[in-house]
Protein backbone atom coordinates (compact mmCIF):
# COMPACT_ATOMS: atom_id res chain seq x y z
CA UNK A 1 0.00 0.00 0.00
CA UNK A 2 1.87 3.21 -1.38
CA UNK A 3 0.29 5.74 2.04
CA UNK A 4 0.86 9.04 0.87
CA UNK A 5 1.75 11.85 2.68
CA UNK A 6 -1.22 14.29 3.69
CA UNK A 7 -1.00 17.68 4.47
CA UNK A 8 -4.34 20.08 5.16
CA UNK A 9 -4.19 23.26 3.06
CA UNK A 10 -6.39 26.14 3.38
CA UNK A 11 -4.55 28.89 1.74
CA UNK A 12 -2.94 30.88 5.36
CA UNK A 13 0.77 30.79 5.31
CA UNK A 14 1.23 28.12 7.60
CA UNK A 15 -0.70 25.71 5.83
CA UNK A 16 1.82 26.71 2.58
CA UNK A 17 4.63 26.07 4.87
CA UNK A 18 3.21 22.67 5.87
CA UNK A 19 2.46 21.90 2.65
CA UNK A 20 5.77 22.25 1.08
CA UNK A 21 7.66 20.55 4.17
CA UNK A 22 5.22 17.63 3.10
CA UNK A 23 6.28 17.48 -0.18
CA UNK A 24 9.70 17.34 0.51
CA UNK A 25 8.74 14.79 3.14
CA UNK A 26 6.95 12.91 0.61
CA UNK A 27 9.66 12.99 -1.74
CA UNK A 28 12.45 11.72 0.42
CA UNK A 29 9.81 9.04 0.86
CA UNK A 30 9.00 8.17 -2.39
CA UNK A 31 5.68 8.42 -1.69
CA UNK A 32 2.70 10.33 -3.30
CA UNK A 33 1.56 13.69 -1.26
CA UNK A 34 -1.97 15.01 -0.90
CA UNK A 35 -3.46 17.44 -0.37
CA UNK A 36 -6.97 17.87 1.43
CA UNK A 37 -8.97 21.07 2.12
CA UNK A 38 -11.81 20.61 4.35
CA UNK A 39 -15.26 22.47 3.54
CA UNK A 40 -17.62 22.95 6.29
CA UNK A 41 -17.98 25.06 9.01
CA UNK A 42 -14.58 26.26 9.54
CA UNK A 43 -14.71 25.30 13.50
CA UNK A 44 -15.19 22.01 12.31
CA UNK A 45 -18.59 21.19 13.75
CA UNK A 46 -20.06 19.49 10.51
CA UNK A 47 -22.42 22.05 10.07
CA UNK A 48 -22.90 24.26 6.63
CA UNK A 49 -21.46 27.28 6.24
CA UNK A 50 -24.83 29.08 5.57
CA UNK A 51 -27.26 27.29 8.50
CA UNK A 52 -30.27 27.53 5.96
CA UNK A 53 -28.99 25.74 3.27
CA UNK A 54 -29.99 21.91 3.46
CA UNK A 55 -27.44 18.95 2.89
CA UNK A 56 -23.99 18.84 2.22
CA UNK A 57 -22.41 22.05 0.97
CA UNK A 58 -20.84 21.10 -2.77
CA UNK A 59 -17.08 21.38 -3.13
CA UNK A 60 -16.02 25.31 -4.02
CA UNK A 61 -14.70 26.59 -7.51
CA UNK A 62 -12.37 28.71 -4.96
CA UNK A 63 -11.15 25.88 -2.97
CA UNK A 64 -10.32 23.68 -6.03
CA UNK A 65 -8.46 26.58 -7.85
CA UNK A 66 -6.18 27.11 -4.45
CA UNK A 67 -5.67 23.54 -4.34
CA UNK A 68 -4.34 23.15 -8.08
CA UNK A 69 -2.31 26.14 -7.90
CA UNK A 70 -0.39 24.95 -4.88
CA UNK A 71 0.08 21.64 -6.44
CA UNK A 72 1.28 23.26 -8.94
CA UNK A 73 3.78 25.16 -7.17
CA UNK A 74 5.04 22.33 -4.83
CA UNK A 75 5.73 19.90 -8.49
CA UNK A 76 7.41 23.14 -9.39
CA UNK A 77 9.54 23.02 -6.44
CA UNK A 78 10.23 19.92 -5.92
CA UNK A 79 11.09 17.31 -9.15
CA UNK A 80 9.69 13.78 -9.12
CA UNK A 81 6.70 14.66 -6.69
CA UNK A 82 3.20 13.47 -7.69
CA UNK A 83 0.46 15.68 -6.24
CA UNK A 84 -3.17 14.84 -5.69
CA UNK A 85 -5.73 17.45 -4.71
CA UNK A 86 -8.96 16.37 -2.41
CA UNK A 87 -11.69 18.72 -1.04
CA UNK A 88 -13.44 16.70 2.30
CA UNK A 89 -16.85 17.42 3.09
CA UNK A 90 -16.46 17.72 6.65
CA UNK A 91 -15.20 19.28 9.87
CA UNK A 92 -10.92 19.95 9.20
CA UNK A 93 -10.21 17.72 12.57
CA UNK A 94 -12.18 15.41 11.81
CA UNK A 95 -11.35 15.15 7.82
CA UNK A 96 -7.65 14.77 8.91
CA UNK A 97 -7.91 12.19 11.75
CA UNK A 98 -9.93 9.82 8.45
CA UNK A 99 -7.51 10.59 6.53
CA UNK A 100 -4.37 9.88 8.87
CA UNK A 101 -5.74 5.79 8.89
CA UNK A 102 -4.61 5.60 5.44
CA UNK A 103 -1.35 8.19 5.34
CA UNK A 104 2.30 7.62 5.56
CA UNK A 105 2.52 11.08 7.46
CA UNK A 106 0.11 13.79 7.98
CA UNK A 107 1.69 17.50 8.12
CA UNK A 108 -0.13 20.52 9.47
CA UNK A 109 0.89 24.17 9.68
CA UNK A 110 0.48 25.22 13.81
CA UNK A 111 -2.31 28.39 12.57
CA UNK A 112 -4.77 28.19 9.99
CA UNK A 113 -7.78 29.77 8.13
CA UNK A 114 -10.91 28.70 6.66
CA UNK A 115 -11.39 25.12 6.87
CA UNK A 116 -8.67 25.02 9.16
CA UNK A 117 -9.14 27.68 11.75
CA UNK A 118 -6.78 27.67 15.12
CA UNK A 119 -5.57 24.35 13.94
CA UNK A 120 -3.50 23.17 16.57
CA UNK A 121 -4.25 25.67 18.99
CA UNK A 122 -7.70 24.52 19.38
CA UNK A 123 -10.17 21.48 18.70
CA UNK A 124 -8.61 20.89 15.19
CA UNK A 125 -5.08 20.22 16.75
CA UNK A 126 -6.58 18.73 19.90
CA UNK A 127 -8.36 15.63 18.02
CA UNK A 128 -5.28 15.14 15.54
CA UNK A 129 -2.94 14.89 17.93
CA UNK A 130 -4.82 12.86 20.22
CA UNK A 131 -6.77 10.74 17.12
CA UNK A 132 -4.20 10.62 14.61
CA UNK A 133 -3.40 7.35 13.19
CA UNK A 134 0.11 7.66 11.40
CA UNK A 135 2.46 10.13 12.52
CA UNK A 136 1.37 13.70 12.47
CA UNK A 137 4.18 16.71 11.90
CA UNK A 138 3.73 20.07 13.02
CA UNK A 139 5.62 22.71 11.60
CA UNK A 140 5.90 26.44 12.47
CA UNK A 141 4.20 29.78 11.11
CA UNK A 142 5.87 31.10 7.91
CA UNK A 143 7.17 33.72 9.57
CA UNK A 144 9.57 31.66 11.79
CA UNK A 145 11.94 30.05 9.59
CA UNK A 146 12.14 26.31 9.39
CA UNK A 147 16.10 25.64 10.98
CA UNK A 148 18.12 23.34 8.91
CA UNK A 149 21.12 21.39 9.94
CA UNK A 150 20.37 21.11 13.43
CA UNK A 151 20.13 17.72 15.15
CA UNK A 152 17.04 15.59 15.24
CA UNK A 153 16.10 15.76 19.20
CA UNK A 154 13.96 13.18 20.68
CA UNK A 155 12.79 12.19 24.28
CA UNK A 156 14.17 8.97 25.92
CA UNK A 157 11.31 7.27 28.67
CA UNK A 158 11.38 3.66 28.74
CA UNK A 159 7.89 3.08 27.06
CA UNK A 160 7.18 1.68 24.09
CA UNK A 161 5.77 5.03 22.64
CA UNK A 162 8.98 6.54 22.93
CA UNK A 163 10.76 3.68 21.55
CA UNK A 164 8.65 4.06 18.72
CA UNK A 165 9.39 7.84 18.75
CA UNK A 166 13.19 6.77 18.61
CA UNK A 167 12.36 4.91 15.82
CA UNK A 168 10.84 7.35 13.96
CA UNK A 169 13.65 9.82 15.31
CA UNK A 170 16.68 7.78 13.55
CA UNK A 171 14.79 7.33 10.42
CA UNK A 172 14.56 10.95 10.14
CA UNK A 173 18.35 11.45 11.14
CA UNK A 174 18.96 9.00 9.13
CA UNK A 175 17.28 11.02 6.00
CA UNK A 176 18.49 14.09 6.97
CA UNK A 177 22.16 13.31 7.68
CA UNK A 178 21.74 14.53 10.95
CA UNK A 179 23.05 14.24 14.24
CA UNK A 180 20.17 12.11 16.76
CA UNK A 181 19.99 13.21 20.21
CA UNK A 182 18.57 10.63 22.70
CA UNK A 183 17.10 13.17 25.52
CA UNK A 184 15.94 11.64 29.05
CA UNK A 185 14.84 14.34 31.34
CA UNK A 186 14.47 13.96 35.18
CA UNK A 187 13.30 16.86 37.67
CA UNK A 188 16.00 17.78 40.91
CA UNK A 189 16.40 16.17 43.55
CA UNK A 190 14.73 17.30 47.12
CA UNK A 191 14.35 16.45 50.76
CA UNK A 192 17.10 15.39 53.02
CA UNK A 193 20.61 15.53 51.72
CA UNK A 194 21.34 11.52 52.03
CA UNK A 195 18.01 10.76 50.71
CA UNK A 196 18.64 12.72 47.92
CA UNK A 197 22.02 11.81 47.23
CA UNK A 198 21.22 8.20 46.79
CA UNK A 199 17.87 8.59 44.52
CA UNK A 200 20.43 11.04 42.53
CA UNK A 201 22.45 7.89 42.36
CA UNK A 202 19.63 5.75 41.08
CA UNK A 203 18.11 7.64 38.95
CA UNK A 204 21.41 7.93 36.82
CA UNK A 205 21.84 4.86 36.49
CA UNK A 206 18.30 4.25 35.35
CA UNK A 207 18.64 7.61 32.72
CA UNK A 208 22.36 5.71 31.56
CA UNK A 209 20.79 2.41 30.72
CA UNK A 210 17.85 3.96 29.35
CA UNK A 211 19.89 6.29 26.93
CA UNK A 212 22.20 3.09 26.67
CA UNK A 213 19.29 0.54 25.17
CA UNK A 214 17.69 3.20 23.17
CA UNK A 215 21.00 4.26 21.48
CA UNK A 216 22.27 0.43 20.78
CA UNK A 217 18.99 -0.36 19.11
CA UNK A 218 19.57 2.97 16.75
CA UNK A 219 22.96 2.20 15.64
CA UNK A 220 21.70 -1.55 14.74
CA UNK A 221 19.30 -0.30 12.71
CA UNK A 222 21.58 2.63 11.11
CA UNK A 223 25.09 2.22 11.40
CA UNK A 224 27.20 5.09 11.32
CA UNK A 225 24.45 7.81 12.07
CA UNK A 226 25.74 9.62 14.37
CA UNK A 227 23.95 9.78 18.26
CA UNK A 228 24.74 11.39 21.20
CA UNK A 229 22.86 10.80 24.50
CA UNK A 230 22.04 13.56 27.00
CA UNK A 231 20.80 13.02 29.99
CA UNK A 232 18.65 16.40 32.08
CA UNK A 233 17.82 17.84 34.89
CA UNK A 234 15.29 20.37 34.56
CA UNK A 235 11.96 21.53 36.26
CA UNK A 236 9.79 19.79 33.40
CA UNK A 237 10.28 17.70 30.86
CA UNK A 238 8.24 20.59 28.64
CA UNK A 239 10.89 23.00 29.75
CA UNK A 240 14.10 20.95 28.77
CA UNK A 241 12.65 19.96 25.39
CA UNK A 242 11.41 23.34 24.47
CA UNK A 243 14.67 25.22 25.26
CA UNK A 244 16.66 22.15 22.91
CA UNK A 245 14.25 22.27 20.80
CA UNK A 246 16.19 26.05 19.77
CA UNK A 247 18.98 24.11 18.18
CA UNK A 248 17.25 20.85 16.64
CA UNK A 249 15.92 20.62 13.06
CA UNK A 250 13.29 18.27 14.53
CA UNK A 251 11.50 17.25 18.12
CA UNK A 252 10.28 13.78 17.65
CA UNK A 253 7.81 13.01 21.20
CA UNK A 254 5.90 9.64 21.36
CA UNK A 255 2.10 9.82 21.38
CA UNK A 256 2.10 8.76 25.43
CA UNK A 257 5.04 8.98 28.21
CA UNK A 258 5.69 7.66 31.73
CA UNK A 259 8.19 8.97 33.98
CA UNK A 260 9.75 12.33 33.25
CA UNK A 261 7.29 12.43 30.00
CA UNK A 262 3.93 10.93 31.73
CA UNK A 263 0.61 12.01 29.52
CA UNK A 264 2.40 13.40 26.83
CA UNK A 265 0.25 14.53 24.26
CA UNK A 266 -2.42 14.61 26.75
CA UNK A 267 -0.77 17.39 28.76
CA UNK A 268 1.38 20.55 29.38
CA UNK A 269 4.06 18.63 27.59
CA UNK A 270 2.43 18.26 24.03
CA UNK A 271 0.42 21.82 24.26
CA UNK A 272 4.29 23.41 25.03
CA UNK A 273 5.82 21.92 21.95
CA UNK A 274 3.24 22.11 19.56
CA UNK A 275 2.74 25.93 20.51
CA UNK A 276 6.28 26.89 22.15
CA UNK A 277 9.10 24.53 20.02
CA UNK A 278 11.22 26.81 17.99
CA UNK A 279 11.24 23.70 15.25
CA UNK A 280 8.78 21.46 13.94
CA UNK A 281 7.32 18.38 16.33
CA UNK A 282 6.43 15.21 14.93
CA UNK A 283 4.11 13.41 16.96
CA UNK A 284 4.69 9.56 16.62
CA UNK A 285 1.43 7.53 16.23
CA UNK A 286 1.72 4.25 15.16
CA UNK A 287 0.03 3.63 11.52
CA UNK A 288 -2.51 1.16 11.24
CA UNK A 289 -1.97 -1.91 9.48
CA UNK A 290 -2.68 -1.62 5.58
CA UNK A 291 -5.86 -2.93 4.80
CA UNK A 292 -4.31 -4.72 1.55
Amino acid sequence: MNRPVVAGVDGSPSSLTAADQAAAAAVARSRPLLLVHGYLHPLGYGVPLNPYDLGVPAPTEEAEKMLERVAAELAERHPGLRVEVRQVAGGPGAALVEESRRAELVVVGSRGVGGFTGLLLGSVGGQLAQHGHCPVLVVRPAEQPIPVGGPVLVGVDGSDFAAYAVELAADEAARRDAELVLTHVRAPERGAPEVAAEATTAERAEAAELLGVAAERVRAAHPGLRVTERAVVAASPETALREASGEASLVVVGSRGRGGFAGLLLGSVSQALVQHAHCPVLIAHRPEPADD
